[in-house]
């Protein structure tokens, strides 16, 4: 090949076929100021686009100083983190399973048979450092006057941590509504052939028949995703396990709420 030509590299047919997703993004850049919340915040446009009915992004939903004050919360005594997981959990509301840590000791390790049991754990309930949040969700129609979410999960992101694809387990309504704290991610969003509430842990969420329509969305810090109708029951959600886009020191923590069904 001669100095002068073109030396990039030769696409296979089968790349031409191979779907891209579609991505959305809040339409508002990112505010520096402190916000007002004397009226409703308004979704952003994209967020109403009809690629996933039902989604919506609310960019700025908290200051940084909220943001700031979460984190400290969340980082100090009573707050525990959860550690048997690849990332950080806590839970507030109900219970939740307390999976028993790994063992690399042969002896320690149980017969085939009789796999390890989880532990239930009762989680508090919603602080009321997180009374202000259910409030704005309020103000700005996310909730009705007379509902609020009774659990919330909290996930600590590093490196290159995510979550396997899945949706809300159904015992839940809706809306379940994210708000992001810290970094930007993108969630890859799955449309499914029919509802399907199959969880990660049991194999049945990676069982579940995809229609192969996928879109990212990006969720910027203090944003808050609101999912309903389809999106929230038709729709899987993940965030892939990479290092892509997210640099030295990447960190991000979601807040997921959730009401009774």
């Amino acid at each position: 090949m001669s100095p002068g030509s073109n030396n990039k590299k030769r696409k296979l047919l089968t790349d031409f076929f191979l779907p891209s997703p579609k991505i959305i993004r809040p339409s508002s850049p990112p505010q520096q100021q402190p916000i007002s919340f004397t009226k409703s915040l308004k979704p952003s446009s994209t967020a109403q686009d009809q690629a996933i009915p039902g989604l919506s992004l609310i960019p700025n939903f908290i200051t940084p100083d909220e943001e700031k004050s979460l984190l400290t919360f969340l980082n100090s005594p009573p707050c525990v983190w959860r550690t048997d997981l690849s990332r950080k959990t806590m839970h507030f509301g109900g219970t939740y399973c307390l999976m028993p840590p790994r063992s690399s000791s042969a002896t320690d390790k149980p017969p085939p048979t009789q796999p390890p049991k989880p532990q239930i754990i009762q989680a508090p309930p919603i602080p009321p450092q997180f009374s202000f949040l259910i409030a704005r969700m309020k103000t700005n129609g996310i909730y009705t006057p007379a509902q609020a979410p009774q659990y919330c999960i909290v996930n600590h992101y590093t490196g290159t941590l995510g979550i396997s694809a899945h949706t809300e387990n159904f015992t839940f309504a809706e809306p379940v509504v994210g708000l992001s704290l810290l970094s930007n991610v993108e969630m890859r969003f799955h449309e499914l052939v029919k509802p399907d509430g199959g969880s990660v842990r049991s194999g049945k969420a990676q069982r579940a028949r995809r229609t192969g329509r996928k879109v990212d969305v990006l969720l910027e810090g203090r944003g808050l995703l609101v999912l309903r109708g389809d999106t929230r029951w038709k729709w899987q959600h993940e965030i892939l396990r990479t290092g892509t886009g997210r640099g030295v020191g990447w960190e991000r923590v979601s807040l997921t709420f959730r009401v009774k069904g």
